[in-house]
């Protein structure tokens, strides 16, 4: 065992993962696995889970994935019980689930919000309270992990039902890991911001959607040049590797922190490197932004 792998102290704990067997659940899943770390997870899509479930067990680490809705309460709790049936102990917890569509408040409906409060707030409390006891049934701490997004941070014009809810997220998880933290379980978030999965593309409208693959391909790299610092937005992996972070002993003393792994859009907060002479800037001089400035 390496110097970074002892220090991260990974190898042999078990986890679970809500929503891990798709996108950037999947990428949590096998980046726990690589590192050593025997894993339960769920997720509402069947072929997926028994795609990720194969590529897990190729890896030599005890897995099992099940079919759940982590939005059905009785479903979520089930999961948690089958939990119990296949390990013996609950070490490490990733919220994945989550999503919105883009629409104005004013035209929602109380189903619609209630829905969305619920997709981002609610399940991921139910989470957390299925597996408190989980954990503090070892006595050795442990570590959960949830997924926000940057709209918790920002006025998020078009997902407000989605922003608050994800704000209530963090600072739920901010006020548990001050309860949590003389038994060492430590809860801390990670915000992401756009990124190239499935659920960032069905955040947008319909319309706008079918509208992305006809856009070059050139003018959409410009497009993330001007708005992510780092000049595209981070890889499903790379949050992967966050989660490999905040699960470890590498953080051990990091607790009620949101992490935000968005390649710097968060720093810039609403600066744009717009083209040509006119550099980072949050909107262009008047009389400065022309046509040929785009050339």
């Amino acid at each position: 065992m390496g110097y970074l792998e002892d220090r991260a102290n990974l190898s042999g704990k078990v986890a679970a993962v809500v929503g891990g067997a798709s996108g950037v659940g999947a990428a949590v899943t096998l980046a726990l696995a690589h590192a050593g770390v025997d894993i339960a997870f769920c997720d509402i899509k069947r072929d997926a889970v028994e795609s990720t479930r194969a590529e897990v067990d190729q890896l030599g680490r005890r897995v099992t994935g099940r079919v759940t809705d982590a939005l059905e309460p009785e479903q979520l709790a089930a999961f948690y019980e089958a939990f119990d049936d296949d390990f013996d102990r609950l070490d490490i917890v990733v919220n994945v689930v989550g999503g919105v569509l883009q629409r104005h408040f004013a035209d929602t409906s109380v189903e619609q919000w209630t829905a969305d409060i619920h997709r981002n707030l609610g399940w991921a409390m139910q989470s957390m309270s299925l597996a408190i006891p989980r954990i503090r049934a070892g006595g050795r701490g442990g570590s959960i992990v949830s997924f926000t997004t940057i709209e918790a941070h920002r006025g998020a014009a078009g997902f407000a039902a989605y922003a608050g809810a994800k704000a209530g997220l963090t600072n739920f998880s901010r006020a548990l890991a001050v309860e949590l933290g003389p038994e060492r379980i430590r809860v801390n978030l990670i915000a992401p911001d756009t990124t190239p999965s499935e659920g960032s593309t069905n955040a947008i409208p319909e319309e706008l959607r079918a509208a992305i693959p006809r856009a070059p391909r050139e003018i959409v790299g410009k497009t993330f040049a001007m708005y992510v610092p780092m000049g595209a937005p981070p890889p499903v992996d790379d949050l992967g590797d966050a989660v490999l972070f905040l699960a470890s002993d590498l953080s051990s003393s990091i607790t009620g922190t949101t992490l935000h792994v968005d390649g710097g859009t968060w720093a810039a907060s609403g600066f744009l490197h717009w083209p040509g002479p006119l550099g980072w800037m949050p909107a262009p001089p008047a009389g400065l932004l022309r046509p040929e400035v785009f050339d």
